[in-house]
């Protein structure tokens, strides 16, 4: 917030300063690119090769896994409806450096669906890599994910070192982000000293944006569940209150990890359910992420149209966003871990170079819209794992509607 403030300020009082500390941005920018291939590569591969525990628990992980494509395919659909109609990102001119527009257009323009599918698998992982090809490297760690899988034991030892390699790469982007101050000043100060304050209009529709739609989310698709699977809404909300709290504070959901659980646990849920549906819902249950991904990826194309009149279809848009439903799994815990994601999408639908730029435009004002996802992501996976409880019939209903009150203590002394 501190560098987000400065950088406004010092774009409006001294335009010129703006572009002097442009450099900032750019170094910023890059160290976010380096982290898109490993983080995504070995997030995949640990999440598909690594997935044992689906096999032990069968039933269960279906239904949690059923549950979490239905909810993620809601949010995905109300994000793009929200910022569809308001169009945040109209108005907005993304400086496009020495990219030729009139080139950029017509290569975006000239592949047909084939070329795209063709596209989606690499001939060479690493050049895909190098070039940051986000659908190329998931196409790609899929399949290698299969193929461990299917080799068995002797698959473990790249298993572990994948999951190594992704801890690895979480630790990078905590790193990464210490530097996020003065890369969102940078950011800041270039974009309001070259377009003045009125850009900040449209950044704060962006905002308004996200919260309008997660309250949506959190109203209509939340709802529907609780009344569906009913659960008693006012002892749930009381439940998630303190871990929502917690990563809507902090931004980060893996916070948030302990508490939730005890919560549910409390709330009725058994422990074995809690300790698998939780986690496995951190990496494939990121509503509130999903949202923020699709708004935040249809802002940036809309700014692309208005800087160079290049248009996304709804079909695109429908593309890119099941792309990020892919791109986005495993990515939870880590403070704006998502950005890494949208860069990585945007860089194979948007024309070249404006990818990055909207990225910086909107990570001036991403800590604030971290907050909101964050949370929902968290009240989801508690809600996903009262769900499957209850699906399974090992719901305690009586626990759930003592939760909080005096009477919860007695029933524990009892149990």
């Amino acid at each position: 917030m501190a560098g987000l403030i400065i950088g406004a300020l010092i774009g409006w009082l001294r335009p010129d300063w703006g572009n002097k500390v442009y450099f900032l941005r750019d170094i910023f920018i890059n160290l976010i690119k380096a982290i898109i291939a490993p983080l995504v590569f070995s997030t995949i591969v640990v999440g598909i090769a690594g997935a044992g525990a689906l096999k032990k628990v069968g039933r269960i992980g279906i239904k949690a896994l059923v549950f979490f494509e239905i909810v993620t395919t809601a949010a995905l659909f109300i994000g793009l409806a929200v910022v569809n109609v308001i169009k945040p990102g109209a108005g907005v001119i993304l400086q496009a450096g020495n990219v030729d527009i009139a080139k950029t257009i017509g290569q975006a323009h000239a592949q047909s669906f084939t070329d795209v599918v063709v596209h989606i698998f690499p001939s060479s992982i690493l050049d895909a890599m190098a070039r940051g090809d986000v659908l190329q490297i998931v196409a790609f760690s899929v399949l290698f994910a299969l193929a461990v899988s299917a080799v068995g034991e002797k698959g473990q030892p790249i298993v572990r070192a994948m999951d190594s390699l992704a801890q690895i790469m979480f630790k990078f982007t905590n790193y990464v982000m210490t530097f996020a101050p003065i890369g969102v000043g940078a950011a800041m100060a270039h974009t309001v000293g070259s377009q003045g304050l009125g850009v900040l209009i449209n950044l704060g529709k962006l905002i308004g944006c996200l919260y309008l739609a997660l309250i949506i989310f959190v109203i209509v698709v939340f709802g529907i569940v609780i009344w569906m699977v009913r659960v008693p809404a006012r002892q749930f909300f009381r439940a998630v209150r303190e871990p929502a709290a917690l990563a809507f504070a902090t931004t980060s959901s893996e916070s948030a990890l302990p508490k939730a659980m005890q919560a549910m646990e409390r709330f009725g849920v058994p422990p074995s359910i809690v300790g698998f549906v939780m986690p496995t819902g951190y990496s494939f249950n990121l509503t509130g992420s999903i949202l923020y991904l699709g708004m935040a990826s249809v802002f940036v194309a809309q700014a692309a149209e208005t800087t160079m009149g290049w248009h996304m279809t709804i079909g695109q848009q429908i593309t890119m966003m099941l792309t990020l439903m892919l791109t986005s799994k495993g990515v939870a815990g880590v403070p704006r871990a998502a950005l890494v994601i949208l860069l990585g999408t945007l860089n194979s639908f948007v024309p070249a170079g404006l990818g990055p730029i909207g990225v910086a435009v909107i990570f001036g004002v991403d800590e604030l819209m971290d907050m909101g996802r964050t949370a929902v992501n968290v009240v989801g996976n508690c809600l996903a794992t009262v769900v499957v409880a209850r699906w399974e019939k090992e719901f305690d209903e009586k626990r759930a509607r003592v939760f909080g009150t005096p009477q919860e203590g007695k029933l524990g002394q009892l149990a």
